[in-house]
């Protein structure tokens, strides 16, 4: 009897130090510091290439960044909500959901590093180029 008690408590101590190890890994869970909102169409030529950009912004800066690509013609609810008068429109987000930056038009890949850089994102990965 006491072997069993001994058991179960060990097997309960396991459980709970499994339970916590877990809790704390999902803590550390970090919330994007911008989410980059894309709002254009599939079939609108300067939209089409943004998609690299999107991509390459997407892989160099990880989970400090949220990219979303929102074709206007399938949700427009998305335009109205975001006023987008032309497309493509790029929206910056802050970790409130707070519009900090506003672009129309193609932009430039290297200018959308520096408005990151100037947010305190760091490059984790560099992409080759092909």
């Amino acid at each position: 009897m006491k072997m069993k008690t001994i058991l179960l408590i060990i097997l309960l101590a396991i459980s709970l130090y499994c339970f916590a190890e877990e809790t704390a890994q999902d803590s550390t869970v970090t919330q994007p510091k911008i989410t980059f909102l894309e709002l254009g169409s599939t079939t609108c030529i300067p939209c089409k290439q943004m998609e690299k950009v999107l991509e390459s912004v997407r892989e160099k800066y990880g989970n400090q960044i949220e990219v979303i690509f929102y074709d206007l013609k399938e949700e427009k609810e998305m335009a109205k909500k975001y006023r987008i008068k032309m497309i493509p429109t790029q929206v910056f987000l802050d970790e409130n959901g707070v519009e900090i930056h506003r672009h129309v038009g193609f932009y430039p890949e290297e200018l959308i590093d520096k408005f990151l850089q100037e947010q305190g994102l760091k490059i984790v990965s560099n992409l080759k180029e092909e």
